[in-house]
């Protein structure tokens, strides 16, 4: 009678085994697909980061393309208009795994926000008038004119009666303080307390940090940045088709051009603010290898002297 329940061990045993060799299977399975997985994400990643490295030193490429095309400019031609070869934005070009394209663009073109402070950190009230006519072309509010002295000028005194310094900025979540000081990227403006992304992007073609004293380019700036020379006559009230119809060969409007219309600022005062040639571009190239992309923004001075052109910064954002 006790052979019975005996019969059935080996039985058991069998079953308790393949279970076993079920879960080791199992288990090596899964362990097999996580390194399998880990393995190919760290290619994947690996390959990403070789591509980046890679769209890196091809934008710089383009930088350095971009930078013989301006010094080529510049030993052949006296002044800067966008008819002229610099300004030809560059096709996509086959590389290595990719492409590159990109262009060139006349900083020199826009209203320099630094150029609202004199050297010594006082309000240049005629730079700021100048301003304030952008803003009201753009149909933005003139007092942030005021609102960005304060930010550059070195003083702690609001200007009256729309100005703002540190009491209105450490009132803010999280508080902060005035800058007090030139700024780098025009995109500082969206510091200033509700001013938000629609009046920067409204403002943003037209304006650029840039160090104090450079010269708005009459050849290659916008209808509005001209106009706002002006004291409000606008005998050079051109759209922008109509300015790049002027500007295929040659430079337009002069800096004598204005001179002899415009009544604003007066031909003397004029003259400080205005020229016909340029020494700030930014070359934005835009690089595709692979499934990767990547734009190098890279702002160059080009030497009024020798003409050597040389990176003052690189970035990944436009402002």
């Amino acid at each position: 009678m006790s052979a019975h329940p005996a019969s059935h061990v080996p039985h058991r045993q069998r079953g308790v085994a393949l279970i076993t060799a079920i879960l080791i299977v199992a288990l090596a399975t899964i362990l097999a697909t996580q390194i399998g997985f880990d393995s190919a994400l760290e290619q994947r990643r690996s390959a990403a980061v070789l591509s980046l490295d890679q769209a890196f030193l091809v934008a710089l490429g383009a930088e350095a393309w971009a930078a013989s095309y301006l010094k080529d400019d510049a030993d052949k031609s006296q002044t800067d208009f966008p008819g002229e070869r610099w300004a030809t934005p560059i096709p996509p070009i086959p590389v290595d795994g990719g492409q590159v394209e990109g262009f060139v663009e006349d900083m020199q073109g826009r209203f320099n926000l630094n150029n609202l402070i004199t050297p010594q950190g006082a309000v240049d009230e005629e730079a700021l008038r100048q301003f304030r006519n952008i803003l009201i072309e753009l149909d933005i509010e003139p007092k942030w004119a005021d609102v960005l002295a304060d930010w550059l000028d070195t003083d702690t005194q609001p200007r009256f009666p729309d100005g703002a310094e540190d009491n209105v900025y450490t009132s803010q979540t999280p508080p902060y303080r005035a800058a007090n000081g030139p700024i780098t990227s025009a995109s500082e403006l969206l510091s200033l307390p509700d001013f938000g992304v629609e009046r920067y992007q409204k403002l943003k073609p037209y304006v650029t940090a840039l160090p104090h004293g450079t010269k708005i380019n009459v050849c290659s700036a916008s209808g509005i940045v001209i106009d706002a020379l002006s004291d409000g006559t606008r005998e050079f009230s051109l759209d922008e088709q109509s300015l790049a119809k002027q500007r295929t060969d040659h430079c337009f409007p002069t800096p004598q051009d204005l001179q002899n219309s415009f009544h604003g600022a007066g031909s003397e005062t004029l003259s400080q603010y205005i020229d016909d040639k340029t020494s700030y571009f930014r070359v934005t190239a835009l690089v595709t290898i692979g499934t990767s992309q990547m734009t190098l923004y890279s702002l160059l001075r080009r030497d009024e002297t020798t003409h050597l052109v040389r990176p003052v910064m690189r970035t990944l954002a436009a402002d």
